[in-house]
């Protein structure tokens, strides 16, 4: 049988980059691998669809799972995981010591349906006392001016949102325009006098919340174009296969002190302390071990009023063999 054409999106780390050099290839396709940076690649993928398997926004994903095309199926793979609680950035002078004061206060976000945001927003409801509603949401362009939205969003009308375009949300902060910013990368003007994170000690405040609740939060999903998932009953597991191949490679790399994989001189110390923390399999793959975590974002897209239906974990992937992963 020929191997399958197929056009992958992703963007750049340890964990694709075996996909990359091809130490790592997906059985039964010929693959093409492009890598984006990660927000042009999902606003690539919003709007033009180009890829045939691309590494995937998780919320929008879930969002898709409500439109009446239903595009894509994923796999059990999550390229990009991040505690946010480092991510919230509050002007100096605005008196805001913890969560619940972000109450009617304005609050920046740079992509409303971002899973960095909806993960912050059911974090803080569900253990700071923050009601998701309460804030003043600002729109905008996180360093740069931004007339529209990037790509397609849906703002609940529940919730309080204004639009920003003749100023970057970074600079806001500083100016105390806005009040607090939830943001998936720091902003410009951190760390400076205007601007401190909320969390003085961003660790210790993200191990609590995993001795809660076992989450290690997950930003990305693996997601292929549902017809041709549906026309070859093998690729999802083999794009699922590969995918886990390559993070065990990058995870080995960590490992190894003969020559730093990254540019951290403690990196070995760095790795013992997370595995301490979080066990060796602290970016797992396959579904079993991400059950209680899928059941989470969805709740949460749920309770923003981003999708309306509850859906269950199961319904997310694409092969039912990749359930017992």
């Amino acid at each position: 049988m020929p191997a399958i054409p197929l056009h992958v999106g992703v963007s750049e780390s340890d964990r694709t980059r075996p996909l990359l050099d091809r130490q790592v290839t997906i059985a039964g396709a010929d693959a093409t691998i492009e890598l984006m940076p990660v927000q042009a690649l999902f606003n690539r993928q919003l709007t033009t669809h180009v890829f045939d398997c691309c590494e995937f926004p998780l919320t929008s994903y879930i969002r898709t799972l409500e439109s009446p095309e239903k595009p894509y199926l994923a796999v059990p793979i999550f390229p990009s995981r991040h505690f946010r609680l480092s991510c919230v950035f509050v002007n100096a002078d605005s008196g805001i010591a913890k969560p619940a004061d972000l109450a009617d206060k304005r609050v920046g976000v740079p992509v409303f349906d971002m899973a960095a945001a909806v993960w912050l927003r059911g974090m803080f409801e569900d253990y700071y006392g923050l009601d998701r509603t309460a804030p003043v949401y600002v729109s905008g362009g996180l360093e740069a001016a931004r007339s529209g939205d990037e790509h397609p969003q849906h703002y609940p009308a529940k919730f309080r949102v204004e639009h920003v375009a003749d100023r970057s949300l970074a600079e806001m902060l500083a100016a105390g325009a806005i009040d607090a910013l939830y943001t998936a990368r720091a902003p410009s003007t951190w760390p400076s006098p205007n601007v401190r994170r909320l969390f003085n000690d961003p660790i210790a405040a993200d191990l609590d919340y995993f001795r809660k609740t076992g989450i290690f939060p997950p930003m990305h999903v693996v997601a292929l174009k549902r017809p041709l998932a549906l026309r070859h009953p093998d690729l999802a597991r083999n794009v699922f296969e590969a995918f886990a191949a390559a993070q065990r490679i990058a995870q080995r790399a960590l490992a190894d002190s003969v020559a730093l994989a990254v540019m951290l001189p403690w990196l070995l110390e760095h790795l013992h302390f997370t595995e301490q923390q979080l066990g060796s399999d602290y970016w797992s793959t396959g579904f079993a071990k991400n059950k209680t975590m899928l059941e989470t974002i969805i709740r949460y897209m749920r309770d923003d009023g981003l999708t309306t239906t509850l859906f269950a974990p199961e319904d997310l992937f694409a092969d039912p063999g990749l359930l017992a992963t």
